[in-house]
């Protein structure tokens, strides 16, 4: 639900002064969600979150960027296992609470197996946070990391699927015994009946097993999305892009604009804040500069997303499908023109 101003006031106060929820928010929360709150007092079924002068709604955390498979496509090339240690990630987690966030991804790397995740998850719930957890799969059916996702329920999982065979996940994995530990972990989140969303995960070393990936979706039960543009890595390494499947490349989406950096940011292991997960120039440290040096974001966004060096003057750019700092990286890596470019579509047509 959306409240005005005045009607989040109500609230906030009913819980201040430890009163019940108003009549209207104690109906509104039954209707939308289903959620019977009685007479107990509101402090103690509602948490209200402070209003905050940067007012960023979203989130995304490279909690550590380590990982426990080794993706020869992976775009996180290198994989160093580190980060911050547990005071320092209650600390960033507490400035990304104050800058107003409601909706947190946690990512990686392989988010699951940093040592304090499961701490961090639930210290992050306790602050009001919808959470999403972008993993492999490969420890949902951990049973402490299992019990706090079932008990603390996420707002959704989002795992990575990489082949519909042991033989074929394996092999672009790197890791033997992987398509079992994944499965298992599939069907132990879809017991405990956590929201699950699949990313069938497409390259030229499984796409032919597309048709048998939506299979398995379907026979877990999960909703899923196909992706198949393979980018650079975040580092400008074109390592990944030998593994692109080019006839899945999404030629059809075009990019209308994005807000990161503005009501959108992107935090690594060791709470460095960029635009966003692809364009990570003039980085700030909020470690060292508190909340307070995200001010200069916006500006440092605004400056990533104008078209420089091949893109200045094009005259395709209203209709592009990538943005700028994507464009940048694949620039970077000197990569085929088809493979992110109009231009270079047109021409290898």
């Amino acid at each position: 639900m959306q409240l005005p101003r005045d009607k989040y006031k109500e609230v906030r106060d009913a819980v201040s002064i430890g009163g019940p929820p108003p009549l209207w928010f104690t109906e509104a929360a039954e209707k939308s969600w289903g959620v019977h709150l009685g007479d107990a007092p509101a402090s103690s079924t509602v948490l209200v979150r402070p209003e905050t002068a940067l007012n960023y709604s979203r989130a995304t955390w490279e909690i550590n960027k380590g990982c426990n498979f080794a993706c020869d496509m992976c775009v996180v090339w290198k994989r160093p296992f580190a980060g911050l240690p547990i005071e320092g990630k209650t600390r960033l987690l507490e400035m990304v609470r104050d800058t107003g966030v409601l909706w947190f991804q946690f990512t990686g790397g392989e988010p699951t197996i940093d040592p304090d995740f499961i701490e961090s998850y639930r210290m992050a719930y306790g602050m009001g946070m919808m959470l999403e957890v972008l993993t492999n799969g490969s420890r949902l059916d951990h049973t402490p990391t299992l019990e706090a996702l079932t008990e603390l329920p996420p707002h959704k999982v989002t795992v990575s699927l990489y082949g519909a065979t042991a033989e074929t996940f394996e092999a672009l994995t790197n890791t033997r015994g992987a398509f079992k530990r994944v499965l298992h972990g599939l069907r132990a989140a879809k017991e405990a009946k956590l929201p699950l969303e699949l990313s069938l995960i497409v390259t030229n070393h499984n796409a032919h097993e597309v048709d048998a990936m939506k299979a398995l979706a379907e026979e877990i039960g999960a909703p899923y999305k196909v992706f198949a543009d393979i980018s650079p890595s975040y580092d400008g390494d074109k390592g990944p892009l030998d593994f692109q499947a080019a006839q899945y490349i999404n030629r059809e989406e075009v990019f209308r604009g994005c807000p990161a950096g503005h009501t959108f940011y992107h935090l690594d292991p060791f709470g460095n804040a960029t635009m966003c997960k692809v364009g990570r120039e003039n980085p700030i440290n909020l470690m060292s500069t508190g909340v307070g040096g995200l001010r200069n974001l916006p500006l440092i966004a605004d400056a990533q997303m104008l078209r420089t060096g091949g893109c200045t003057g094009c005259k395709l750019s209203d209709s592009c499908r990538v943005c700028r700092p994507l464009a940048k990286l694949y620039q970077k890596a000197e990569a085929p023109l088809e493979n992110y470019c109009q231009h270079g579509f047109k021409e290898a047509k």
